[in-house]
């Protein structure tokens, strides 16, 4: 065994995390939260894993739900495609797989949804696999420790890692050292003052001996933010708000969402004219900005006052919710946080 995966193994049983929800053999566990847990804080994630499990225990349960159901749940997550893609994993692996969870790392990384690092972490903590991962935060602790240049996201370098990553496997207890990259990547080596008195690595840590833990890993070579702007209608009657599905790719791709005005569009005859709904009042609001991966998009959302809506309205797509039930809703984070703020009783009567 490596010196690197030795440290690493006996640090991780003194130091390392032993109470996180999902440290289990149990694969359908382990998978939802190796899925929740791309690009995404533990700490965020753990409100989320649970409601998860509460509405869908198993994997037999999740795959016989319809997938609004489960974008309901993962509502304000966001990286909502991979809500789709845990949908698509789980009825793949009921119609394929028997509803087990394969062994083989190649395999899982055939499934919706899992890459070639998720499938080995999936693998190592479920059957104790040997199998290398490299998500962000081994990027970071192989990038320092090794004085690994250039930016991780480029295949050259990410190829570089993934050679180290496997030279770097311990024999036996994969699964405590893969907790160990993890639990240190997020605790000690971390991007922002990383705490390098208490890292188990210090001596050997080629970024920390040359005085460039804060150059390493190679940030993503800077380009212009893209800005986006999208003007959305609250479209409000009797205490409800006309939601529309979203197209299942792109933006908020599958989520229910407030219907989206043409840029130069008159609100209340395009409101009239689209859904042949008689306009009493049109309320600008307050505008917001909602930071993505890639671009800024800035919200303007106009309240719209019609009367009472005909049944058949609802087609197509588009649905009455109250707006005192949408927790219910597969909403994005921002279209929510407007809703909830229109829940006021002066509010056109709502």
């Amino acid at each position: 065994m490596s010196a690197f995966a030795a440290t690493l193994i006996d640090w991780q049983r003194k130091h390392g995390r032993h109470d996180l929800p999902w440290q289990t053999r149990d694969a359908y566990r382990v998978w939802l939260s190796e899925i929740m847990l791309q690009q995404t804080q533990v700490e965020t994630v753990i409100p989320y894993y649970a409601r998860f499990l509460e509405r869908f225990p198993d994997l037999p349960s999740l795959a016989a739900a319809p997938v609004e159901d489960v974008l309901a749940l993962w509502s304000g997550l966001g990286y909502y495609a991979r809500a789709r893609n845990l949908h698509q994993c789980a009825r793949t692996l009921m119609s394929h797989h028997g509803g087990v969870f394969p062994a083989d790392p190649a395999q899982l990384a055939e499934l919706p949804g899992i890459g070639r690092s998720t499938a080995a972490a999936i693998s190592a903590f479920s059957y104790g696999t040997r199998a290398a991962i490299l998500d962000g935060n081994v990027k970071r602790v192989l990038a320092r420790a090794f004085g690994v240049e250039g930016f991780p996201g480029t295949k050259a370098v990410e190829n570089l890692m993934w050679n180290l990553a496997e030279e770097l496997l311990p024999e036996a207890d994969v699964d405590i050292y893969t907790q160990a990259q993890m639990d240190l990547g997020a605790t000690v080596c971390t991007r922002g003052r990383p705490a390098c008195a208490r890292c188990p690595l210090a001596d050997r840590c080629v970024a920390l001996r040359d005085g460039r833990v804060a150059d390493l890993p190679t940030p993503r070579p800077k380009k212009e933010t893209r800005q986006r702007h999208g003007r959305f209608a609250a479209i409000l009657a009797n205490g409800a708000v006309l939601l529309e599905r979203r197209p299942p790719a792109g933006i908020w791709g599958g989520l229910q969402s407030l219907p989206e005005l043409p840029e130069d569009a008159d609100t209340a005859d395009w409101v009239s004219t689209h859904y042949g709904l008689e306009v009493r009042r049109v309320t600008p609001l307050a505008g917001f900005r909602h930071v993505f991966t890639h671009f800024t998009l800035h919200l303007q959302p106009e309240a719209v006052e019609v009367a009472a809506p005909p049944a058949s309205c609802a087609e197509g797509g588009t649905t009455w919710h109250p707006l005192d039930r949408l927790d219910a809703a597969a909403l994005p984070a921002p279209i929510r946080k407007l809703l909830e703020q229109l829940v006021r009783p002066d509010l056109f009567g709502v």
